[in-house]
């Protein structure tokens, strides 16, 4: 590889550095040729970027941009080392974890992961890494948090019994109409009136016997 070669892949590499946040280094060596076929077919479909480069250019690029950034990673950087760029944190670890189990094998194994600024190192990070919760996945999560007291507010309101409500009206019913009687109702009952009495008969003159 010519010199210009070398500084094209270097310029290649940061121009995908710059553009994703999250990256693995992974360890391909010993993958057949249709294998690393199979592999790249599942990065495709899942929107994951793989690259294949040397680690001196890896490590050149990553100095170029930001030394103190990447440092986390440049111990990983030996052997045989495929990058795989994407957009989600954990899709790589997916992607690893679902082709080992279909080939049976230990193969990509990761070095290191660069996740946002964190980095992961060693292959035994890989189960974490694939329970990792993306951005959408924590938007979610918090919707629902945000949600579930409206939620169970609207249901209180709905399943509310309306037999209280029925016996609210009909207790208010029951108090005007008590309350109309009353008022209604003469606080003392007058007495009837009592017919004259007859004028007693008056008494016969007394008559005197004649002499």
């Amino acid at each position: 590889m010519t010199k210009e070669q070398k500084q094209e892949v270097i310029e290649t590499l940061k121009e995908k550095f710059s553009q994703y946040n999250n990256f693995y280094i992974t360890d391909t060596e010993n993958l057949s040729v249709a294998q690393i076929t199979n592999l790249r077919r599942h990065c495709f479909d899942k929107n994951v970027e793989v690259k294949v480069a040397k680690n001196t250019l890896i490590k050149k690029a990553l100095e170029s941009l930001d030394s103190e950034k990447y440092a986390g990673v440049f111990d990983s950087l030996h052997k045989v080392t495929a990058l795989m760029f994407s957009e989600s944190p954990k899709e790589p670890a997916m992607i690893i974890s679902s082709f080992r189990k279909q080939i049976n094998g230990e193969k990509p194994l990761l070095k290191a992961a660069f996740l946002n600024g964190d980095v992961f190192v060693g292959n035994d990070q890989l189960i974490a890494l694939t329970k990792i919760k993306t951005k959408n996945e924590l938007i979610g999560e918090v919707l629902s948090l945000l949600q579930s007291p409206i939620q169970r507010v609207l249901g209180a309101l709905q399943n509310r019994p309306e037999a209280a409500d029925d016996a609210t009206s009909a207790g208010s019913t029951v108090e005007v109409t008590a309350k109309t009687e009353e008022t209604n109702t003469p606080e003392t009952a007058s007495a009837p009136e009592t017919a004259n009495p007859e004028p007693a008969a008056e008494a016969a003159p007394e008559t005197k016997p004649e002499a």
